[in-house]
């Protein structure tokens, strides 16, 4: 997948210097550009199309919720986070009503920006999929993924990353069930530990659990998504 891309819109030289080196630190992202103005930004958004925007919201020729409305007016949907020191809630909730991503309050440090960046990053994955989605949990995922609370939500000793590879196997085998000693050998785990992520998935409604009959002894359990 190639990087996201993203400008910097910040009027303070110094700090848009900072959030670019930033961001070229996260893994999957790269800096498009850097404008410290809402006119420049705005016609660089026009030249060239970004993922994603870095927004001061005090620049010296507009508000940053002004720069968002006149982007959502010409039809510019790319996602925005807002990198700002304004604390006023009225302030927060415009830019939710504006679609605003996400909302970063300075100071923070690296590893905040970094895990709000990567958590866009996630959001990102899951709502550009091909397949239209087959549940409520995985909405609720994307928007859990924005939230930073993807891999808090999981038991102890799961893992995201070996959740969506469990997924990614059910996804791509829609009609048939697959026992945990066939998605183990699919995805290069072990039955043990495909076993625990799809009993998982089955507590928590994502997939459902049946018998399959045919060979000798016991029936094996299959899973299948729902």
């Amino acid at each position: 997948m190639s990087a996201i891309r993203v400008l910097v819109v910040e009027d303070d030289r110094l700090i848009a210097e900072a959030h670019a080196a930033y961001t070229g630190r996260v893994e999957g992202f790269a800096v498009s550009g850097v404008a410290h103005t809402g006119r420049r930004a705005m016609a660089s958004l026009r030249e060239t199309p970004v993922d994603l925007v870095l927004l001061d919201l005090h620049l010296p020729d507009m508000n940053g919720l002004e720069l968002c409305r006149a982007l959502r007016a010409a039809g510019i949907a790319t996602d925005v986070l807002v990198v700002t020191s304004a604390r006023d809630l009225a302030v927060v909730r415009a830019a939710v009503s504006l679609g605003v991503t996400h909302y970063l309050l300075k100071p923070f440090t690296f590893a905040t920006f970094r895990e709000k960046l990567l958590g866009y990053a996630r959001y990102r994955r899951q709502v550009l999929g091909a397949e239209p989605v087959a549940a409520q949990y995985e909405i609720d995922r994307a928007f859990a993924a924005l939230r930073g609370a993807s891999p808090d939500s999981l038991p102890k000793g799961l893992d995201q990353c070996t959740l969506d590879l469990v997924l990614g196997v059910l996804r791509a085998s829609p009609e048939a069930g697959l026992s945990a000693a066939e998605v183990g050998a699919r995805m290069g785990a072990s039955r043990v530990t495909a076993r625990r992520y799809l009993e998982h998935l089955a507590e928590t409604g994502q997939v459902v659990r049946s018998p399959r009959y045919g060979g000798p002894g016991r029936p094996e359990v299959e899973y299948r998504r729902m």
